[in-house]
């Protein structure tokens, strides 16, 4: 890093100059010229560039005589360089988002995609945004002029772009799902025939990065090395290629988003299978040689049209070649690379993204030989990338806007660095801080998964820390992974040598166990593992540090020293607790008599050379000063942490939303928050764990005049409490001692019970007796949720005896001190979610939305219609009633939401019976989607009751007649899940969301489908697969609706062929039984092209017991080969309807293809 901070002194140096220079000297601007004229030269040629690109003036070797801060604005003023004269003519531009967050693409392309809609706002030029994603901060008129809630398909971008007519069009922020629709957009000639300028990167570029052979060629004519592959198309020329290169090999599939479709094969048979996989997924596979156990690093790189190129940061992975680097723990800057390596891969980076011709950001990814200098490229991403997120807030520079801005045509020297505010954007940051990025996977909610990890990313979710050691870096990210972990820790293992031989999604935590518990060396560890001795020799100190305080094993013998040492390696309060048999507010109380506390710092892109105005924050021990004065006294506002199934980017937007609305009302505001924020939303952001002893460092520190609990999900709320009693905290909104009362289960009842407002009936019991006894009075099917868990789910429907004794006997321990909750289900009801604002007790705006599924699906994975379409009147009004009661009951100020069941009344005769199963005193993950469909926003409604100012009064949204409605529908990752079953039940599943409006459920149901990732609508006369459960009349119904349109209709057994050609209303319809190979994978995928299926409408009663139950591999297969699954009865009908409606196609744009604007009047959020 020493070089690049001198880079950035003579620049500095220059700039200084220049800036006091009345004529400009061109000559002086040996920087950014001299760097571009070493290597543009003729691309044919076969010229090696020199290994410095860059020359040095002897400016650079006179020492640090006199340091004065730069000033960009006098330097741009100063006409040095001719700024801005060819930027592209356009007046209306089209950004493409990224959809629905699933995994491998998440909550990063929100990040990039506001950011270039920022850069166009500024430019003054007119965004329009096609994104389904409704949860994110994108899609709001905020940032994007128009907005479309559309598929992102080339059938519905070219509506409308027939539509809205821009002249550019951005395809490199939002993901894969962008760049592969630009490419295809372009085959069809669409850009063409409309005169649509592709910004940024040409797509020429961004075929040559993706296709495999291409990229191949492209590198060989600059002698850059690549891992050999050779791409085929069949199994047959797969396995002709492995002889070639020799196993063991690594498979992939050229277009596909994050490893997908790739893996390992030591031999011919495993190489037969995965390929037989991934040709389903693309069509194009890639054979090479296997470099596991190379060291893994990547290089971020920024290029503008007139060739300046610089590399802004570098990263290094923990794990070893042959795990996915989105799966790996990464760290940036690389720690174990010398210095000739570090140079060796920039320049060649370099060399690549200018023989590419990549025009904004791009990322390269390197293996590199633990022991030598030969190095591998093993791919390029010409677009902005999940690392791109991470490079942005590990280095302060804002990657994504200035891509966005030399898409436009600006060039780097004339650019501000827009964090620092100080310096051109023409510089590589340097820094004197290290990030550790942590993925977080979910695996554990999904039965039958496969839980290693290799080539296909699995994770859901990353977290980023700061420190100033890898130690502090790397236990702060274990923490905020999940706060149940105190630091570096073990865990049990049937296997500990093979979890650190092939990873799992445990792989970190076998490490602690090894070198916590189980006493292995660095050495060994390293030698089953491959992972870097300078890694292990960090988390061996921690070890040591450990052993250290268990030695001492009481916290007045630890002496101040130790203890500073122990905070300076990143332990926290909680963790030294652990080890010296304390606790943590005795811990607390200890180190501050001592006077240690964390010193805040800046994240300070050219490492305190320069003065750098961010207000980027982090706290760490390895420090003797702060870096801010603390005289804001503002309101902390806490985010939502890493993303995980349940929690994701709907919590960013409510925290971002927040933070807005309180700037608006005059106050200054702080957040906390792990990963996904924006430097410009809040005055000050801090990136840090979400935990009690973090938090309340922070309020202390700010002297904050308060703490908002309520818009970052369920994190905030569990240190809620403690915060306030053991902190002394002011927390805004509902008393924490009201938020544990609906926590609670018993308080929650008794008060519900006191209001006189209805809910299942439940008992808390502690024998498995005492729990058949209470089954048997209020009847199958009952809701099971066991406080402790051994393995799988945590909350079961259960149906029978047996399936009770096996839950409450086998798979967890009934006892006093583990009891088990026991609810009544209530079989084929409809649920109702609400979300609400109150102030005081007092009602102020509500939205009513009902599920398209029956309860008992979790509410994150079902499908909400607002305004409800089927929902009568007097059940809205009574709704609301049980809305206002719930609010005077808890005293709620702020937000709040309630899951209701609606249920027929036993007696047939009255109105339903309304029962509440849930209230979270809370935003919930469907504000940002009540917010957008009612034009209320209702975050704003909420902070400005938390604050008790300016707070408007009560209305009553749900009276307004809506000549559209909008359906939320779920992403699911499956494909990624390896051997999870696709089947929905009372745990989350998905890991995102999309919404379209429409004028009615049919037409916005169609296209929320639509807008499902890789979702391809199976056509009239192409094949449809049938199974499940013939007990009810939902096949029937769906095969009624699609037999007229001419489908070929397909089942596994003559149970259900029978079943629907009886059921049919007039006896037309035709099933043919096919052969269905249960345990051959091979076989069943040319079962499916033989009959050319393209669709599966699999209605299972319940979850399968084995993995050869004939519906579990129809459901597993389906999603495995790409096809679109249907598995729940009431979106299956639904889904058949709207093909019956919408099929045939008719001509022209349909008329979904609507403004959000125009949907619901205007732009009031």
């Amino acid at each position: 890093m020493a070089l690049s901070s001198r880079l950035t002194r003579q620049l500095q140096r220059e700039l200084f100059h220049q800036s006091k220079q009345a004529a400009p000297r061109v000559g002086r601007r040996t920087f950014v010229s001299q760097s571009t004229r070493c290597t543009r030269h003729d691309r044919s040629s076969k010229h090696t560039v020199p290994q410095h690109a860059r020359t040095f003036t002897k400016s650079a070797k006179r020492g640090n005589q006199s340091q004065v801060a730069p000033n960009a604005k006098a330097y741009l003023e100063s006409g040095v360089i001719a700024g801005a004269q060819e930027l592209v003519d356009v007046k209306k531009v089209l950004v493409i988002g990224s959809g629905g967050l699933s995994i491998g693409q998440a909550g990063e392309f929100d990040y990039s995609g506001s950011q270039a809609l920022k850069a166009l706002k500024e430019a003054g030029i007119q965004s329009v945004l096609i994104n389904p994603n409704i949860a994110t901060i994108q899609t709001a008129h905020v940032l994007a002029d128009e907005v479309y809630y559309l598929p992102v398909t080339p059938e519905y971008v070219t509506y409308v772009i027939e539509k809205e007519r821009p002249d550019g069009i951005f395809l490199s922020f939002g993901g894969q799902t962008a760049l592969n629709l630009g490419v295809k957009m372009n085959k069809m000639g669409v850009f063409d025939r409309y005169n649509v300028k592709v910004l940024g990167t040409s797509i020429k570029t961004l075929e040559t990065s993706e296709d495999r052979d291409l990229f191949s060629k492209a590198l060989k004519e600059i002698d850059i090395p690549i891992a050999e592959s050779i791409a085929v198309s069949s199994i047959d020329e797969a396995l002709k290629a492995a002889e070639d290169v020799g196993y063991p090999i690594i498979v992939r599939a050229a277009y596909a988003l994050g490893g997908l479709g790739s893996g390992f094969a030591e031999n011919a048979e495993e190489l037969r299978n995965l390929s037989a996989r991934s040709l389903t997924l693309s069509p194009q596979i890639l054979v090479e040689k296997s470099l596991k156990g190379w060291k893994e690093a990547e290089y971020e790189v920024v290029r503008d049209a007139s060739d300046n190129c610089i590399t802004v940061c570098n990263m290094e992975n923990f794990d070893p070649l042959g795990v996915h680097t989105g799966d790996s723990i990464v760290v940036s800057p690389s720690q174990t690379l010398s210095d000739e390596e570090y140079h060796m891969l920039r320049t060649a980076a370099i060399k690549i993204v200018r023989h590419l011709g990549v025009v904004g950001e791009c990322n390269v990814q390197y293996a590199l030989q633990p022991d030598g200098l030969d190095y591998r490229v093993i791919e390029v991403n010409a677009r902005l990338s999940r690392s791109s997120a991470l490079a942005s807030k590990a280095t302060g520079y804002p990657l994504a806007y200035t891509a966005a801005k030399i898409g436009l045509g600006h060039t780097l020297p004339e650019l501000p660095n827009a964090v620092t505010r100080t310096t051109t954007a023409n510089f590589e940051p340097s820094l004197d801080y290290i990030v550790t990025k942590i993925p977080r996977w979910d695996l554990a909610k999904f039965q039958n998964v496969n839980r290693s990890i290799g080539s296909s990313m699995k994770s859901v979710g990353e977290v980023m820390a700061i420190g100033r050691t890898f130690e502090e870096s790397f236990q702060k990210a274990i923490r905020q992974v999940d706060p149940k972990f105190a630091g570096l820790q073990g865990d049990h293992f049937d296997n500990l040598e093979d979890v650190l031989k092939n990873p799992t999604d445990r792989r970190w935590l076998a490490v602690g166990q090894a070198m916590l518990h189980e006493g292995y060396t660095v050495d060994r560890v390293h030698e089953l593992s491959k992972i870097d001795k300078w890694f292990l020799y960090k988390i061996q100190n921690i070890v040591d540090c450990t052993h250290e305080l268990q030695d001492i094993g009481s916290l007045f013998g630890v002496k101040k020293e130790l203890m500073m040492n122990a905070k300076k390696m990143g332990f926290s309060d909680k963790q030294i607790a652990q080890a010296v048999n304390s606790t943590e507010d005795e811990v607390r109380a200890r180190r501050k008599n001592f006077g240690i506390r964390p010193w805040v710092k800046k994240i300070d892109t050219l490492a305190a050379e320069f003065p750098a105005d961010t207000n980027y924050l982090y706290t760490t021990y390895n420090a003797s000063s702060h870096d801010v004065k603390f005289d804001d006294h503002g309101i902390i506002v806490l985010g939502s942490g890493v993303y995980r199934i349940g929690s994701s980017v709907e919590f960013d937007w409510c925290a971002v939303n927040a933070t807005l609305s309180l700037k608006n009302l005059g106050k200054k505001t702080a957040m906390i928050n792990t990963y996904s924020t924006d430097f410009d939303v809040a005055d000050r952001l801090y990136f840090e764990e979400l935990s009690y002893e973090r938090v309340q460092d922070i309020y202390e520190l700010e002297s904050a005049s308060g703490v908002v609990v309520s818009v970052g999900g369920q994190l905030p709320q569990n240190i809620a409490l403690k915060l306030q009693e053991t902190g002394k905290a002011k927390v805004l909104g509902t008393d924490p001692k009201d938020i544990d009362k609906a926590e609670d289960r018993h308080k929650f009842s008794q008060i519900l019970d006191s209001i006189g407002v209805d809910q299942p009936a439940w008992r808390e019991l502690t024998s498995y007796n005492d729990a058949k006894k209470f089954v048997e009075e209020v009847e199958y099917p009952v809701l099971v949720r066991p406080s402790y868990v051994l393995s799988g789910a945590a909350m079961t429907v259960i149906r029978s005896e047996e399936e009770l004794e096996e839950k409450l006997l086998a798979a967890s321990n009934v006892s006093p001190d583990h009891p088990v909750v026991i609810t009544k289900f209530i079989e084929g009801a409809q649920e109702i979610d609400v979300d609400a604002v109150a102030s005081k007790g007092k009602l102020l705006v509500h939205a009513v939305s009902e599920h398209v599924e029956n309860a008992g699906v979790h509410s994150g994975d079902a499908s909400l219609v607002l305004p409800p379409a089927k929902l009568p009147q007097s059940v809205i009004e009574r709704v609301k009633g049980i809305a206002e009661k719930v609010a005077k009951a808890w005293s709620i100020t702020g937000p709040f939401n309630m899951q209701i069941i609606n249920a027929e009344n036993p007696d047939g005769q009255g109105e339903s019976l309304l029962k509440v199963i849930e209230c979270n005193l809370r935003a919930s993950r469907s504000f940002p989607f009540s917010s957008k469909v009612l034009g209320t926003n209702f975050i704003d409604v909420a902070t400005r009751a938390l604050v008790d100012k300016d707070v408007p009064e009560p209305v009553d949204l749900m009276q307004e007649k809506r000549d559209y409605l909008a359906v939320k529908v779920p992403q699911f990752s499956w494909t990624r899940l390896a051997g999870a079953d696709p089947y929905l039940g009372v745990e989350m599943a998905s890991t995102g969301e999309m919404a379209c409006f429409g004028k009615d459920l049919a037409e916005a149901y169609w296209t929320a489908m639509q807008s499902t990732m890789n979702f391809r609508l199976p056509l009239p006369g192409e094949g449809l697969l049938f199974g499940g459960d013939t007990a009810t009349p939902d096949l029937g119904a769906v095969v009624d609706y699609l037999n007229p349109l001419g489908y070929k209709l397909f089942a596994a057994n003559e149970e259900v062929k029978k079943h629907l050609e009886e059921s049919s209303k007039d006896g037309s319809v035709k099933v043919e039984v096919i052969e269905f190979p249960k345990e051959d994978k091979r076989a069943l995928r040319e079962v499916f092209e033989k009959y050319d299926i393209r669709g599966v409408f699999n209605l299972a009663k319940r979850r399968a017991s084995s993995m050869v139950d004939e519906d579990y591999v129809m459901r597993r297969n389906c999603v495995d080969f790409g096809l679109p699954l249907f598995m729940e009865p009431r979106t299956a009908v639904l889904f058949a309807q709207c093909m019956s409606e919408k099929l045939p196609k008719k001509e022209g744009i349909p008329p979904e293809v609507r403004r959000w604007s125009d949907f619901i009047g205007g732009k009031p959020l």
